[in-house]
């Protein structure tokens, strides 16, 4: 026996109508639009008591992290200026400003 209203809803009340997608968010470090992947980055890293997240290109996370120490990266916390501050990050954020959203690259190993 067939049901006298669906559980669901009439199919009628569906118009299909898409919602426009939101505004990708921007880099927390070099600024530009992230692109179709999008790493959810822990500024002060998780094993240092981070909770935060900020969104970052994978390509300026790897960078960052071949840059810092988790020590390091506690010390500046929410801080993306005293990050900036290091000449090997303020190059890289410059060479990549011009860069597609979603570009990649190699990166060295850990300079230590």
């Amino acid at each position: 026996m067939a049901r006298k209203h669906s559980k669901h809803g009439p199919y009628e009340d569906d118009h299909g109508e898409e919602e426009a997608p939101a505004a990708a968010p921007s880099c927390w470090l070099c600024g530009r639009p992230t692109g179709k992947t999008i790493i959810w980055h822990h500024p002060v890293p998780k094993s240092r008591g981070g909770r935060d997240v900020v969104p970052m290109h994978p390509v300026c996370q790897k960078t960052l992290i071949a840059n810092f120490t988790n020590s390091e990266l506690q010390r500046h916390g929410m801080d993306v200026e005293g990050l900036l501050a290091n000449p090997n990050i303020r190059k890289f954020v410059d060479w990549v400003a011009n860069k597609d959203p979603d570009f990649t690259a190699t990166m060295a190993k850990k300079q230590r």
